[in-house]
């Protein structure tokens, strides 16, 4: 049944369209059940009626023609309770209807079991038999599980028809949209073009070579080419990127040079295979190995293995790379973006960035959001081998991609660019103001940086001071860790920008969806594995190291804050604290003269929530990382759009957290920040200013928008608001509430989406 299963989606999976699919469906599953009929009704969600749109065994000329209510007949009794119906006597039912069109007064038996996606109910699959009988177990739980493989099938043949402009029925649509995860924040309004990968390995078939010398010189010569290949993309990026973000093209080149690799393939050739097999069967091999890891950085280097494989694979075939032409606004589409893929466009021409695959932290993410390119990540119901030269809006803000945009959209989208440069704009004599309520109360605003391109755009939105740098930027883009020495020296290029302000460095945070290639972390579960202060803990050598090139990079600077991330108990604050005395006092024994710079906890895990007034005994101030807290509190991956609309900041229980930890800072008379991207929402910032939150800590681009919101609020209303919120059960209905607020106090201009 298994094979079967896998071979039915197999062949539905390819079809061209929704209707070749469901005639594949009901001719499969009739054969692979030995039942007289199987039939496909689909829900429209216009007309809120099942329409029978495939069918074998009944009479064909009903289909596109019998269609029933939501709630109407057995296929509506189906639909309504969401789980299997199985009737030896389907006419005996009460809720049976009966079509003369379709002929199925010949058919007693019936089972029906729903296709849900998503928890949409999108149809019903359907078998009948002549004989009474009720289906068996086993052929009741095969169909369910045909039913639940073919759901996505159905839903992405039917999200191609959307996105081209054609429903199912052949109606005419627009606005199609597709959920993602946001990558680069942004709105890209443009023309899509797919790039495919040069060549495809899986089509090389197998090819014995008598002339191995010559094979050899042919493979060496693809790897040459390939090699001067990725040179010249660097260099087209070198202007817009440090050369430590520039790295991740030296990737590539390393895996050129990697002796085993090419080993491998000429080991292959000289085995009598051609270059191009032996190429094929490395490669797989190797991504093989790679994609059975669960560790997300390792699954992105077989991505990176995978692309490659198909630039020798081109040049072997003497392909040369895609001849793809980049209109003025390209937005680039791919399954699975890489970094070499970016250079293929023209700078002046890259508007936005669509990936299937990967998430917010993956190589693509981070050179985005360094570049200013608006892209979402994730976006797995795209069906992007149809998209090539369709228009697109990308909103990396939300995470969402629309096709087949119309006018109303446009005009929509086109408003909220202009709008963000007004505001941009607007926002820029507000420079060099403090953030200061209507009635007097100082918030000040710092923001989230890693990579060097941060630095200049922080400076110029107004920034006072750094509430989180994440050092693990600078180790994430090396093949090893960074020395002493050159740790000092990044440290000191962002306290020396910043100077005099503040800048809080958070601790190696590595684990979970942040790993290193040259230090794997392999486990089922990584969020709740070895992560954060519990690997740094366990690697003194690391950690000492680290704070040594924090403190002496501070020298005559005295700005540095140094935070410890995934703190979940006592004990390793108090671990962590001992560590960073004794490098302390290493560094003034070498006669470097720096104060002791605060030290503070992140609040990431519900344990420190509730440990929250031991720990800031401890320390000189607590920040809280919304992002990881929301999604431990409510056990939702931040990075899977498959449950995206579980995650959401405004959840009462994070709502509630958040009270806990500022009650604990109040009492102790210590300082408590936020610099999750709760802090960068203009409407969640009202509630953490009535919260008694001392900074808050954001991306660069959302400054201006929080900085002009709570320059024209004042912290009573916002603790009205704030009231309000705390007695509901919802946070979507927290959202909604704050946004009518504010927008009937005449402050919605600035308000970020509604998901």
């Amino acid at each position: 049944m298994l094979n079967t299963l896998r071979r039915i989606v197999q062949e539905v999976n390819s079809a061209k369209d929704l209707a070749s699919a469901l005639k594949i469906i009901v001719r499969r599953v009739r054969e692979a059940m030995e039942t007289h009929v199987c039939s496909v009704y689909l829900l429209n969600p216009d007309t809120d009626r099942y329409e029978l749109m495939a069918t074998e065994g009944l009479n064909q000329d009903a289909v596109g023609v019998v269609s029933l209510g939501s709630n109407e007949g057995l296929i509506g009794y189906v639909g309504i309770r969401e789980e299997p119906v199985n009737l030896e006597d389907a006419a005996a039912h009460p809720r049976f209807r009966y079509f003369a069109e379709t002929g199925e007064e010949r058919y007693a038996s019936f089972l029906g079991v729903p296709i849900i996606h998503h928890r949409r109910v999108m149809g019903v699959l359907v078998i009948q038999q002549k004989e009474r009988r009720q289906f068996d177990e086993v052929e009741e739980s095969f169909l369910v599980t045909m039913s639940a493989q073919l759901a996505g099938v159905i839903a992405h043949a039917e999200a191609t028809g959307a996105m081209r402009g054609l429903g199912w029925s052949g109606e005419v649509i627009q606005d199609t949209r597709f959920d993602a995860v946001p990558g680069a924040p942004g709105i890209a309004m443009g023309r899509a073009v797919v790039m495919l990968p040069p060549a495809d390995l899986k089509a090389v078939p197998d090819k014995e070579i008598k002339d191995i010398d010559a094979e050899i010189a042919l493979y060496r010569k693809a790897v040459e080419a390939v090699r001067v290949d990725i040179k010249r993309l660097s260099a087209k990026l070198s202007a817009q990127l440090r050369p430590e973000e520039l790295a991740l093209f030296d990737v590539y080149l390393m895996m050129l040079d990697d002796s085993s690799l090419g080993n491998e393939i000429i080991k292959g050739i000289r085995e009598g295979q051609w270059a191009q097999g032996a190429l094929r069967d490395v490669i797989n091999a190797h991504v093989a190995r790679f994609e059975l890891m669960d560790d997300p950085y390792l699954q992105e280097r077989a991505s990176d293995i995978k692309d490659l494989g198909r630039r020798l694979l081109a040049c072997l075939q003497e392909a040369g790379r895609q001849r793809l032409v980049f209109p003025k606004r390209t937005i680039l589409v791919a399954e699975e973006l890489t970094p070499a893929m970016l250079g293929e466009v023209p700078k002046d021409r890259l508007v936005g960035l669509v990936s299937v695959l990967g998430s917010g932290s993956s190589h693509v993410a981070i050179l985005a959001r360094a570049m200013g390119i608006p892209t979402v990540m994730g976006a797995v119901d795209l069906p992007y081998l149809r998209m090539d030269k369709l228009e697109l809006i990308v909103d990396g803000n939300a995470g969402e991609v629309y096709s087949n945009p119309s006018q109303e959209l446009r005009r929509h989208y086109r408003e909220l660019i202009r709008e963000e440069m007004e505001l941009s704009h607007g926002l820029e004599k507000l420079r060099a103001e403090p953030c200061i309520t209507l009635d007097g109360h100082r918030v000040p605003l710092w923001v989230n940086t890693g990579l060097f391109a941060d630095i200049a755009r922080s400076l110029d939105r107004g920034a006072e001071g750094v509430g989180l740098y994440r050092t693990e930027v600078p180790f994430m883009i090396q093949d090893r860790f960074p020395s002493e020495k050159e740790q000092q020296a990044t440290y000191r290029e962002q306290l020396q920008a910043f100077h005099p302000l503040p800048v809080t460095m958070r601790t190696l945070d590595v684990g979970g969806d942040k790993a290193l290639s040259y230090f794997p972390i392999k486990e089922d579960n990584p969020f709740l594995g070895w992560r954060g202060i519990r690997v740094t803990l366990d690697h003194p050598e690391i950690f000492l190291v680290q704070i040594r090139a924090m403190l002496k990079a501070s020298e005559g600077l005295d700005n540095l804050r140094i935070m410890l991330p995934m703190i979940s108990s006592v004990y390793e604050v108090e671990d962590a604290l001992h560590l960073i005395h004794r490098a302390y006092s290493e560094v003034l024994d070498e006669g470097v003269k720096v104060p002791m710079p605060p030290v503070g906890v992140m609040i990431e895990v519900p344990a420190a929530v509730y440990q929250a007034r031991e720990l800031v005994q401890l320390v000189d101030f607590l920040s809280v990382g919304t992002n990881d807290l929301t999604q431990y509190l409510l056990a939702v991956d931040r990075n899977n759009p498959r449950v995206a609309d579980l995650y959401h900041s405004l959840h009462p229980a994070v709502l509630q957290a958040l009270q806990i930890v500022s009650r604990a800072c109040r009492e102790a008379g210590k300082p408590m920040s936020v610099c999750g991207e709760m802090a960068g929402d203009p409407a969640a910032a009202v509630l953490l200013l009535a919260m008694g939150c001392d900074m808050l800590s954001m991306n660069a681009t959302n400054l201006p928008r929080v900085k002009w919101l709570l320059r024209q609020i004042s912290l009573s209303d916002a603790q009205a608001l704030l009231e309000v919120a705390l007695q509901q059960d919802n946070a979507y209905l927290v959202q909604s509430i704050l946004h009518l607020a504010l927008r009937n106090m005449g402050l919605g201009k600035v308000l970020m989406p509604v998901r």
